[in-house]
């Protein structure tokens, strides 16, 4: 197995209890790190106490196991949000990835394995402002855009454990699931269960945000304060009782502009270095009753509607994506998402290589500010 095990080589049960129980879930509250300090105590047997928790989290985060530690943000609830894609000729592909990159609305990009082979998110405040700098980005390049925003969520989560041996996503949920069907036991729910539904996205989405919460976005984007109040600090930095920001917090958490808030894990460090993004032609008539199929599908990370784009050659309308440690192992599962749930024409698109990888840029999703170019 090409599995790098070093990062794990001096974790102990406290450390692997930070990286796969609190990717999510982190309590919104003065003194978050106490509480969670007391539920590791109860579940290791290890005395540990919020200084210590601390103090682990920000190691971690050095190591580079966390991206950072905070809030993940969604862009679609908040703003507008589109993949988009370009055909960039080889002995261009580097400047025209220098272009993209430039602008601050473009938070994720990557080289895959296909004809339109650079594909990037650009988030912005409206679907006019996004399609400007999508119109922007043709033109400085002279690439055409392939532009696929998401039509519908069946289910989007990243938040998998990774202290493990696994080879794809939740690989060791999966077969404790079949394990414990198969005994008529009741499975480990954290390990097999998803929450998944058809929730149509709006792409002229504009976050009705009040002042305070404008401000509080744009102040955690980067992560929290590593302390032992980091809402409070959030909450001094903006100018604003720590109550109000808790209670800000808990009601973007409500409405899905937070989707969770916890430790952010870098699936690269972890093992996790192959992705492969799976395109679809679902009929239509078919759509909704694959979709969430699949999405509920322990192996599966993503799993949403984009749009077709026939005039462009693009008949897919279904993504999936499957994260995974071997190449090998990623590739066994789409198999059988083919031959079991999704028996359509399909393409693969491996990743190799990231062009740009960062946090969406919030300035943009909240208020047209001047200056949201290029950086």
């Amino acid at each position: 197995m090409s599995l790098d095990a070093d990062w794990r080589a001096d974790l102990d049960a406290v450390d692997a209890a930070l990286i796969d129980e609190y990717q999510s879930g982190f309590p919104v509250e003065s003194r978050p790190f106490e509480r969670v300090a007391r539920e590791i105590a109860a579940e290791t047997g290890v005395d540990v106490d919020a200084a210590d928790v601390l103090d682990r989290v920000r190691d971690l985060r050095d190591r580079g196991v966390f991206r950072r530690f905070g809030a993940v943000l969604n862009p679609p609830v908040i703003g507008s949000s589109t993949l988009a894609a370009v055909r960039a000729p080889e002995d261009r592909f580097d400047e025209v990835a220098e272009v993209i990159n430039g602008y601050r609305q473009v938070n994720h990009n990557y080289r895959r394995d296909h004809e339109w082979n650079q594909w990037f998110v650009v988030t912005a405040s409206s679907r006019e402002r996004r399609d400007e700098i999508l119109a922007d980005i043709e033109e400085r390049t002279g690439c055409e855009v392939l532009a696929l925003p998401m039509l519908t969520d069946y289910y989007i989560d990243l938040e998998f454990p990774v202290v493990n041996g696994d080879r794809f996503a939740r690989e060791s949920g999966e077969a404790r699931s079949a394990s414990d069907s198969a005994s008529g036991e009741r499975s480990d729910p954290r390990a097999s269960e998803t929450d998944v539904s058809a929730t149509r996205i709006s792409e002229n989405a504009r976050g009705d945000l009040s002042p305070l919460e404008a401000d509080l976005l744009l102040t955690i984007q980067g992560g929290f304060p590593l302390s032992a109040t980091p809402y409070a600090d959030v909450a001094s930095e903006i100018d604003a009782p720590v109550d109000d920001v808790l209670a800000a917090v808990e009601r973007l958490l409500a409405d899905g502009c937070i989707k969770r808030i916890g430790c952010v894990v870098n699936h690269v460090v972890t093992g996790f270095t192959n992705n492969c993004m799976v395109v679809w032609d679902v009929p239509d008539e078919e759509l909704d009753e694959r979709g969430e199929a699949v999405g509920s599908l322990p192996y599966v990370t993503l799993c949403y509607h984009r749009p077709r784009r026939p005039e462009q050659e693009w008949e897919y309308n279904l993504f999936t994506m499957i994260h995974g440690r071997e190449a090998e192992a990623v590739d066994a599962k789409i198999d059988e998402l083919a031959a079991d749930h999704l028996p359509f024409s399909h393409e693969r698109l491996y990743s190799t290589e990231t062009l740009k990888q960062t946090g969406a840029r919030y300035e943009d999703l909240v208020a047209d500010s001047p200056g949201s170019g290029p950086e």
